[in-house]
C-alpha cells in the first residue's frame, strides 16, 4: 500500500536496452514537525515483545496494511534495527555484540543541575556519563545499556484511527506532487 502511490517509470536495470517498469524509490515525504508533535493526534503504546509493525497496525487500525503508517509516524526507516526486538532476538543480539553482556559498558551519575531525578521508571535522561573514578559513579552493564535503548524503541505513538483517512489522503497528495 505504501509504494502504490509512488510514481513509476521505465528504467534499463541491466544496461541491455530492455526497460522495466519500476517504482521511484527516491520519492521522499516527511511528516511535518507540527503534526508529529501534536500529542492529541496520537495514543502512547508500548510494543510487546515479539510484536511486529504489521501486528501493531492490525491491532490498532484493523489492517496489517497500515504498518507503514505506524513506522512513518514514528520516523522509523528500518523496521529491523529501529523496531524493538523480541526477548529472544535481544539475547541473541547481546551475545553476538558483546563477549560479556554483563560487563561494564559505562559509568554515570545524576546531573547536578536541571532535572536531577527520573520522571518515570524508564527515564534515564537525568543521568550523565562519567569516568569510573567520579564521585558517586554507578556502573551500567552492556545489557542494561542495550535494554534502555530497546525500551526507548518500545514506546511509540500510534495515530488516532479517527485521523487515519486524512493522514493517508495527505500522504497520497504529497507523493503525487
Amino acid at each position: 500500500m505504501y509504494f502504490r502511490q509512488f510514481s513509476k517509470g521505465y528504467y534499463d536495470l541491466k544496461g541491455n536496452g530492455n526497460e522495466t517498469l519500476v517504482t521511484d524509490l527516491m520519492t521522499r515525504v516527511k511528516v511535518r514537525e507540527k503534526v508529529i508533535n501534536e500529542i492529541s493526534l496520537y495514543d502512547k503504546y508500548d510494543v510487546p515483545s515479539g510484536e511486529r509493525p504489521e501486528d501493531t497496525a492490525f491491532k490498532h487500525f484493523g489492517s496489517a496494511e497500515y504498518h507503514w503508517v505506524v513506522l512513518f509516524t514514528n520516523n522509523i526507516t528500518d523496521a529491523y534495527y529501529d523496531w524493538p526486538m523480541s526477548e529472544q532476538d535481544f539475547e541473541t543480539f547481546l551475545t553476538d555484540k558483546y563477549t560479556n553482556p554483563d560487563a561494564i559498558h559505562h559509568y554515570e551519575v545524576s546531573q547536578s543541575s536541571g532535572r536531577t531525578s527520573a520522571q518515570g521508571p524508564d527515564d534515564y535522561s537525568y543521568l550523565v556519563e562519567v569516568n569510573s573514578d567520579a564521585t558517586g559513579a554507578q556502573s551500567v552493564s552492556n545489557r542494561e545499556y542495550e535494554q534502555r535503548l530497546q525500551d526507548e524503541k518500545r514506546s511509540i505513538n500510534l495515530l488516532n484511527p479517527a485521523y487515519l483517512t486524512t493522514f493517508i489522503e495527505e500522504f497520497n497528495n504529497l507523493v503525487r506532487n
